[in-house]
This record gives structure tokens, C-alpha cells and sequence, in this order.
């Protein structure tokens, strides 16, 4: 039985490989048509084949892509480190050691990034210590000390 990919409106199962458009792969993976559109432009995901009407279309290996992308950005992998798991994953006999590297790497930015907002959260902290409700807007001493701190910065 022959397909014509003008026949497909959504979704059409062709034994057992789903070819889709863009708006189901949006719906099914919960990200966004521009999100996946940026993912395109990024390189990171590319329908392989068009219908007729020059729509992209997507099947079960672009969903399952997309997915781990999704994850990878839930952890807050930027698009080069995805791209370059993505190039790692898609060579399976490669050794894991960038994968290591990579996730160690990130690990100490999120570290990193921990101390920083630790850091910003006891100031926040202090800062509203210097204040209370009951003052004027004019009286109050956050700020005072925010003003205090832009003066001394010039």
C-alpha cells in the first residue's frame, strides 16, 4: 500500500513509524512550535522530510530527540553541551569520558551558581532587616541602603 504525504493531516501510522507535523510534535512533547523551530535552526533536531504543502514532518526518532533535548535543557544544559551529547549519543561505541567531563563541568558551574545565589539570598536577607512595614516610603531603609550603595559605586 503506497502513502502519499499529501494524505497526512496530523498523525499517520505507516506500519510501525508515526510521521507527524510540527504542531502534534508540539503538543505531544510540550514544547513550544518556536521552541522546536529554534531547536531546527540550532541544528539540534531537523525533520527530515516535507510534505507537499513544505510542511516539516517528524516521525518517532525526532520525538525521542526532541524528548532528551527537553530533558538535557530541565537540567540546564545549554544548547552546546546538548549538541555535543546529542553528537556523542548518535556514536555509541564512542568512550563516555566527554560525557563525564562534560557532566563534572556542569556540576561545578551549578556549584558555583549555588555560592553565588547563597550569597545574594544572605544579602537580600540583611537588606530587609533594615526595614519595616511600618515606615514611610521615605524612611525606609532599604532604600536607603540601595541609594547608599549606588553613590558609593560612583
Amino acid at each position: 500500500m503506497e502513502h502519499s504525504l499529501k494524505s497526512i493531516v496530523t498523525i499517520e501510522s505507516i506500519g510501525r513509524s508515526m510521521i507527524i507535523k510540527i504542531g502534534e510534535l508540539a503538543k505531544i512533547s510540550g514544547c513550544s512550535v518556536q521552541t522546536i523551530r529554534h531547536y531546527d535552526k540550532e541544528q539540534l533536531l531537523s525533520a527530515k522530510i516535507r510534505s507537499d504543502g513544505n510542511f516539516r514532518l517528524y516521525d518517532q526518532a525526532d520525538i525521542e530527540r526532541l524528548l532528551f533535548i527537553k530533558h538535557c535543557r530541565s537540567l540546564d544544559l545549554s544548547l552546546a553541551e546538548i549538541r555535543q551529547l546529542l553528537s556523542l549519543n548518535d556514536s555509541p561505541m564512542s568512550q563516555c569520558d566527554d560525557v563525564n567531563q562534560m557532566i563534572e563541568q556542569h556540576i561545578e558551574q551549578v556549584e558555583r551558581r549555588i555560592a553565588d545565589l547563597t550569597q545574594l539570598n544572605k544579602q537580600l536577607k540583611a537588606l530587609r532587616l533594615s526595614c519595616n512595614s511600618k515606615r514611610t516610603v521615605e524612611h525606609c531603609g532599604i532604600l536607603k541602603q540601595l541609594n547608599e550603595a549606588v553613590s558609593q559605586t560612583n
